[in-house]
């Protein structure tokens, strides 16, 4: 299903996002009308939760506490983390163990941990598959880095039920890496640049207008984006459901090899025939003011969302959302804020331009949305108007809009799939 929209574009690194009354197939209208921006009555979350527990949680069965806390020491000094480095809890009444970055509560920020020198935190240097066959070395974020940042305060991440196994945890830590490698190195073309009408376009050999042809499956047709990234032009949105969406099935598909659980997650993927429609939770956007609450309930297919998380703590394959608070330019089409993907090492995406090594750090990011509300929409011809960010700056920005920041406090990050129930997705039709 096609869908055409005059919207106003989300922003991916120092280059822009521009594109106005565009098509773009497969996705929510990105039209953003704020009447009240001023209030940030709209935002999800409303301050940063109080939790007593930080880390990395397992609940379980009494009686297999014992493995699960020798599974998870086995797997942490496969990763070279020093054991001195975490604070286990076991509580054996309620079944569970705990394990938290040994740093002090306050400490919520996993932005800096490659730049802590006594964690000794490297990259990993893995192997992507080359169109045409054969692979490439590329260096990426560790798992060690992963881990380590959620281990650390500022949110919690709850094993439980089916998911009381350290193979859930080597999952989620091995599809982030998957879509950290993938995106830290991407370049798609931008519509208005790339077509005649400024309309986006797909390998028709793979692709039908953002849905993948009958034929194809929808591993092989996600994976074709990256392999031939010069025969598509996509936008900012689309582009960002794209990266967190291919390296979930990249790593079934080709890393773990796990045929039953890639086929549970391209079924969800093709529940409404449109893939890239509803990858991430509908509530996602309900701050924009044209969001219908009842849109509120519906589920991201292949991704969750959490709010009142800390600021500065981003895990490496999280999908952050930076919102410009300034109102008068919010109205610029273009510039009402903008989607990233975090890449550890204090990194976020830039799928189309290539400077910078396709990413700008997190400073670079926050002052490139903050400065729009200075007039500044090209940073070489507006230089003299743009306002450094003092490191006092970053820490104010770096919050909620609520506390006059301007990172919105949710994280959007992949299922564990085959380790918890997902949450039920029913298709248009079946709403009404």
């Amino acid at each position: 299903m096609m869908r055409t929209y005059s919207f106003k574009i989300f922003i991916a690194g120092f280059g822009l996002c521009l594109l106005a009354g565009a098509t773009e197939p497969n996705t929510h209208s990105q039209t953003k009308v704020v009447t009240h921006l001023p209030h940030l009555s709209f935002v999800p979350g409303s301050e940063v939760n109080s939790r007593t527990e930080e880390g990395i949680k397992f609940s379980c069965p009494a009686d297999k506490l014992e493995s699960i806390q020798a599974e998870m020491d086995k797997y942490l000094a496969q990763l070279n983390v020093d054991p001195d480095l975490v604070v286990k809890k076991v509580d054996r009444a309620k079944g569970s163990i705990l394990f938290t970055l040994n740093t002090p509560k306050e400490d919520t920020n996993t932005i800096d941990l490659s730049q802590r020198p006594h964690l000794k935190i490297t990259q990993d240097e893995i192997e992507l598959p080359v169109h045409g066959g054969g692979v490439r070395k590329v260096k990426t974020v560790s798992k060690k880095e992963i881990v380590l940042a959620l281990l650390q305060h500022g949110r919690l991440t709850h094993f439980s039920g089916v998911g009381c196994d350290i193979q859930a945890l080597k999952d989620n830590v091995g599809i982030r890496q998957n879509i950290v490698a993938w995106t830290q190195d991407l370049k798609w073309g931008w519509p208005a640049s790339e077509s005649e009408d400024g309309r986006a376009f797909w390998n028709k050999k793979y692709w039908d207008n953002g849905t993948p042809l009958p034929s194809v499956p929808p591993h092989v047709a996600f994976l074709d984006t990256v392999l031939q990234q010069d025969k598509y032009a996509i936008g900012c949105y689309t582009a960002s459901k794209l990266a967190m969406t291919n390296g979930i099935l990249d790593y079934y598909a080709r890393i773990k090899k796990d045929p039953k659980t890639l086929a549970i997650v391209e079924k969800r993927l093709l529940l409404d025939k449109d893939p890239l429609v509803s990858v991430e939770p509908r509530k996602m956007w309900s701050f924009e003011a044209d969001f219908d609450p009842k849109e509120t309930a519906i589920p991201g297919k292949v991704l969750k969302m959490e709010t009142g998380i800390a600021p500065k703590n981003l895990i490496p394959g999280d999908w952050i959302y930076l919102l410009n608070t300034d109102p008068i330019t919010y109205q610029k089409t273009g510039y009402e804020g903008s989607n990233a993907i975090y890449l550890g090492r204090d990194l976020l995406d830039d799928f189309y331009y290539d400077e910078g090594g396709h990413n700008f750090t997190y400073k670079q990011k926050m002052q490139e949305v903050y400065n729009w509300r200075n007039r500044v929409f090209h940073r070489v011809r507006d230089k003299e108007r743009i306002h450094n960010l003092t490191p006092e700056d970053l820490d104010r920005l770096s919050k909620s809009p609520q506390e006059g920041g301007q990172q919105l406090d949710l994280r959007v990050s992949p299922y564990f799939f085959g380790f918890e129930e997902l949450d039920a997705f029913k298709t248009e039709s079946q709403q009404k």
